[in-house]
Order: structure tokens, then C-alpha cells, then sequence
């Protein structure tokens, strides 16, 4: 994605942060004409050796996995918090409007996991990201059914190749930082997210006031 320096971000607590909090991702490659394919997915995120990898699956009748089969490189993007930014902000009135975001690009080489067992793990992972009292419930499934609904999917480890973490909170203007992040504080759940962002990089502490 394209990378102004003043909104890079090359922490990968941040990058692993944001993904954790935000797993619901956009996979993409290229199907068998070259056009590009997506499919939008949760992905359980692990750290290994210093190196980002995250697991997914889709379901068997999705083209996708074969695509992967045979194109292992892909494209996985995360999008954090997001909003429009008022040029009200501004102190003057020459200004226009933008977007604020935080978002993660991940180039991913995949390899597919269809082995029964090694499917029921990386489903236990996804379980424990979002319901992990659902894991007992599933055990109590019965083998039969569970391998049912396991043949019905085909999971991939996507292993990070090169990352890259947009932080865009208008640093370049900090003429407006402060009543950005005031407006933000009591707007929408992803404002309020923006808001504690821009706090949080020391962009406009928290009762600094326009000065």
C-alpha cells in the first residue's frame, strides 16, 4: 500500500496488536484467469521465532484454497478504526477533508492444512480467539459430526513474508491534533478508537487544549 513515511509504522507490537484486535481480514490473490480473488475470513495470528503467521480456513466449495494450491503467494490486509476527518478541525478555513485509518498489509506464502487433526487445532485456535467456552461444546459434538464439519473445510498457514502498518492520524498537521482528538473522543466507537490512537502517539495528550 502506499506509504507516506509520517504515517509508517514499523513496530510489529503494533502490527500484531492491530491484527489481534482486528482479525477479520481480506485474503487476496489471483484466480486461474489472473484477476483477483477475496475472500474475507477471521485469522488467528502466532509469533514464531520473530516471524508473524496466521492460520485461516474457508469452505471446500470456495475456489480459493486451490488458488492458494497453486499461487501460495497472497495478500492478507487487516483494517483497524477508521473515519472521516472534518477540515472543521482546522483553524483556518483553506483545509479539506480526509479519512483516518490504521491498517496492516501482510505479503503471505501459504500452504494448506487438510489433515483432519491438524484442522481440529487450528479451529481450537480460532475458538479460543473469539469463544472460548464454545471449545467444550465442540468436543461434546461427537467424532462423527466433528469430522463431518472438518471435511467440510480446508485451513492454510499463511506464513508473513514482509509486513507492512499504516498509522494515517494526520501527523503532518499537528495544527489540528488537538481538536481532532477532542471531536474524535466523543464520536463513534471507531472515532473514540482514532481518538485514544492519537493520545496514545503523544499527538495531543488528553486535556492539552488548542493552543
Amino acid at each position: 500500500m502506499y506509504q507516506p513515511p509520517q504515517f509508517r509504522s514499523e513496530d510489529p507490537a503494533i502490527a500484531a496488536e492491530l491484527m489481534r484486535s482486528h482479525p477479520f481480514a481480506s485474503l487476496i490473490s489471483t484466480d486461474d484467469t489472473g484477476f483477483p480473488f477475496v475472500t474475507h475470513l477471521p485469522l488467528h495470528l502466532e509469533e514464531r521465532e520473530g516471524r508473524f503467521v496466521l492460520l485461516g480456513h474457508c469452505a471446500k466449495p470456495n475456489p480459493h484454497w486451490r488458488y492458494l494450491q497453486a499461487r501460495p503467494e497472497a495478500l492478507a490486509t487487516f483494517m483497524g478504526p477508521h473515519a472521516y476527518l472534518s477540515p472543521g478541525v482546522y483553524p483556518d478555513r483553506q483545509r479539506v477533508p480526509t479519512w483516518n485509518y490504521l491498517a496492516v498489509h501482510c505479503k503471505v506464502r501459504a500452504r494448506l492444512v487438510d489433515e483432519p487433526l491438524a484442522k481440529d487445532r487450528l479451529l481450537k485456535k480460532l475458538i479460543g480467539d473469539h469463544e472460548p467456552a464454545y471449545a467444550e461444546q465442540w468436543r461434546s459434538l461427537g467424532e462423527e459430526f466433528a469430522h463431518k464439519m472438518l471435511a467440510g473445510i480446508v485451513g492454510f498457514e499463511l506464513e508473513v513474508v514482509q509486513w507492512s502498518c499504516k498509522l494515517k492520524l494526520n501527523q503532518h498537521r499537528p495544527e489540528a491534533h488537538a481538536r481532532m482528538r477532542e471531536g474524535y473522543a466523543v464520536g463513534t466507537p471507531d472515532q473514540q478508537a482514532l481518538a485514544a490512537w492519537v493520545q496514545r502517539l503523544g499527538m495531543a495528550p488528553e486535556g492539552g487544549g488548542q493552543r
